[in-house]
């Protein structure tokens, strides 16, 4: 009895041994499975994002290389070729077995098509990968001057667009006009102007692509003034899109004062032709009887002092202290 038990006891071992050797090769064989669909996956992303037009210093998209840049070259398989190298004063950079080689004024896809085609010219390497990109631009870094938080030669890494480099600078300051001026290193003689507009995302035809050496510029918003019979005097920047109208201006300076002529007020213009005084009526352009001009850079507004008003409330304002202090009489 106590063998059959020890019997049946053993095969019950032995079936759950074999259950749980079922068990993990069905999940090693399930591992694999996935593994292996897993890196085909990777491999499929891979592809297409090779394939997908993305930009870098690879592809040759960047600029081109110049004097002092250093360039990383890889031949698959071969480390011993593969390495940092360093673009002379002349443009040449220096290669094993090869010697020198100029470099100067390609793109890095050019120069590792050229690179290929020596190794396999003087023997070297039968059919060679060979990879290089741009790791650092000696003097071709991005300029970003003008209206932006800080202005500064910016290191060119990669393919970027005019936003990137604003970004880099911490953005516009609140003088920063609507007009951004790129100066591409290749042809200086011909910048391109770009508008950016508040409060709205700019398009792309106005977010280019920028390339070492590029200079970009934000331009200052024009300056307007107020002075006079005002509560708030001084210089006021105008809107991003250039636009601010007389109305706008005293609201900004906070309103006029009480004793403010306002059917006096003079606006004083710099032209080509000297400057010039344009007589204004607030009065009609509250009542929307007059146009409410628009104003342009350097402008000057001055708001008069009414002598009447004036005369009137140093009387008002000796007859406060003058009440506050009389005798209450009252009537019996």
């Amino acid at each position: 009895m106590a063998m059959a038990t020890n019997s049946t006891n053993r095969s019950s071992g032995t079936g759950m041994l074999h259950s749980k050797a079922r068990k993990l090769s069905v999940l090693f064989f399930l591992l694999v499975a996935f593994g292996t669909a897993g890196a085909q996956q990777q491999g499929a992303s891979a592809t297409a994002f090779g394939s997908s037009g993305a930009t870098g210093f690879g592809s040759g998209a960047a600029g081109p290389i110049g004097a002092g840049d250093l360039l990383e070259m890889s031949v698959f398989d071969t480390p011993e070729l593969s390495g940092k190298l360093r673009v002379s004063n002349t443009g040449d950079i220096f290669l094993p077995l090869v010697g020198a080689l100029h470099v100067q004024g390609l793109k890095a896809q050019e120069a590792q098509t050229h690179i290929r085609q020596k190794f396999i010219d003087g023997g070297f390497l039968k059919d060679p990968q060979v990879t290089v990109f741009i790791s650092e631009y000696a003097t071709q870094g991005v300029s970003v001057v003008g209206e932006v938080h800080k202005p500064g030669i910016y290191p060119a890494f990669g393919s970027h667009r005019l936003l990137d480099y604003i970004s880099i600078a911490e953005g516009l300051t609140p003088l920063a006009g609507t007009t951004i001026t790129v100066t591409h290193l290749e042809h200086p003689d011909q910048p391109e102007h770009f508008k950016m507009v508040a409060g709205s995302a700019p398009g792309p035809e106005n977010n280019p692509e920028i390339l070492p050496g590029d200079t970009i510029f934000v331009a200052k918003t024009g300056l307007v003034y107020i002075v006079g019979d005002v509560v708030r005097p001084g210089g006021f920047p105008m809107d991003h899109d250039e636009h601010l109208t007389i109305l706008q201006l005293v609201a900004l300076a906070q309103g006029t004062n009480y004793t403010a002529a306002k059917g006096s007020l003079r606006l004083i213009r710099t032209t080509a032709a000297g400057r010039q005084e344009i007589p204004i009526d607030l009065k009609k352009i509250f009542a929307s009887k007059a146009e409410d001009m628009k104003l342009e850079d350097n402008d000057i507004l001055f708001v008069p002092n009414s002598m009447t008003r004036s005369a009137l409330k140093a009387v008002a304002e000796a007859a406060v202290p003058a009440a506050a202090t009389a005798t209450i009489y009252t009537i019996h």
